[in-house]
């Protein structure tokens, strides 16, 4: 008889931290740490990615109506780095990069006024 123990395994919500820094908490309601819980699987059976992470922080989370100080084109900003646990995201795969349980996510704003 098959082993079903494991069925179903990773198919709980994906619960991660997100953090904004460099001024882009100011876009968040000033809050630089988040706790998110995302779906295992999206409606077209796939799994959550920073792509679908960038569009759920701006329908939930964003407080500031200056979505371009944070999105342009479907995409990060250019001058915002991101850190996928600490690394730096060109290195994981960047929007492609599939979510996991208990990653950090970090935003950093590189753009500085003055």
């Amino acid at each position: 008889m098959a082993d079903t123990s494991n069925a179903g395994q990773g198919e709980f919500p994906i619960p991660i931290i997100v953090e904004f820094t460099g001024g882009l908490e100011l876009l968040f309601g000033n809050e630089r740490k988040h706790k998110v819980v995302l779906p295992a699987r999206l409606e077209d059976g796939s799994r959550p990615n920073i792509s679908y992470l960038l569009k759920y922080l701006v329908d939930n989370l964003m407080k500031d109506q200056r979505i371009d100080m944070f999105i342009m084109e479907d995409n990060v900003r250019p001058g915002i780095l991101v850190l996928i646990n600490d690394a730096d995201w060109e290195l994981e795969g960047e929007e492609t990069y599939e979510l996991q349980q208990g990653d950090t996510i970090v935003f950093v704003s590189t753009l500085h006024g003055g």
